[in-house]
């Protein structure tokens, strides 16, 4: 990995020495510069746990990716910077079936300075500077968000909707290996029910909100405010796909996913 272009990418210039101020850029820049994506689900391409490539995915050819890809290269640039840091497992709240995905189903990133912080920059919407563990809790442009101890060894991520703490995800501080998330990468792009092949998503934050774009719709978030318009055709995703987000792919949008 080229350290150097990886900064680049995100808009940093200078290398500073391990420091919470320093991993808020880092967290914060990272969510500003490479969106969250599945456009390679279900037929595109196969995603792989190969650092190698996914670096080359998403710094040269300045794409996106989704959590194993984003967290597992934001894990090789932070340990290259000289943190300490564990990748963990959690398991995503699905707030429509009411149910909650299985191990391994989203990676997070714990990482030790004077205290422990969670980082994440593979969740698409969600908060954008290291939140203190274990009880931290905090305030963006994106929401409001705590951690919640539930069990001696389980922790909830929840963030403040109409009046809510609603869950995004549960995790342990089980500390796990790269390849530990293999068979889950695989069944997010194989089996029929994964939620990444009903449907093709690129999201990224911006200062004031967030662009997202699904082959159905793109959503604007501004101050707060947000302006939904659907999608008219194919062609439109791809012009669309382009201009918010320097996109440009060569395939057509699968069929199942554009009914």
């Amino acid at each position: 990995m080229n350290i150097e272009k990886y900064l680049a990418r995100i808009g940093i210039s200078e290398v500073k020495p391990p420091s919470l101020d320093f991993l808020t850029e880092l967290q914060n820049q990272h969510l500003l510069s490479i969106p969250f994506e599945d456009l390679d689900v279900p037929d595109r391409d196969k995603i792989v746990l190969d650092l190698e490539r996914i670096y080359q995915k998403i710094i040269p050819s300045k794409r996106g990716g989704f959590c194993y890809e984003l967290n597992g290269l934001f894990h090789w640039l932070l340990t290259s910077l000289g943190y300490k840091v564990d990748m963990l497992s959690a398991r995503v709240f699905n707030h429509e079936r009411k149910d909650l995905g299985p191990e391994f189903d989203h990676m997070t990133l714990l990482v030790h300075l004077e205290k422990d912080y969670l980082v994440d920059v593979g969740f698409g919407d969600s908060f954008r500077m290291p939140l203190e563990f274990p009880n931290g809790e905090l305030w963006d442009v994106s929401g409001y968000y705590k951690i919640i101890r539930v069990a001696e060894d389980e922790f909830d991520l929840r963030r403040r909707e109409n009046y809510e703490w609603k869950l995004q995800y549960k995790f342990s501080l089980t500390p796990r290996l790269f390849p530990d998330f293999e068979e889950m990468c695989k069944y997010q792009q194989t089996f029929s029910d994964s939620i990444f092949r009903t449907r093709m998503l690129c999201t990224i934050a911006t200062q004031t909100g967030r662009v997202t774009l699904s082959n159905s719709s793109l959503t604007i978030t501004d101050n707060g405010t947000k302006t939904k318009t659907e999608l008219k055709n194919k062609d439109e995703f791809y012009q669309l796909l382009k201009k918010y987000f320097q996109i440009l792919l060569n395939t057509i949008l699968p069929t199942d996913v554009s009914k």
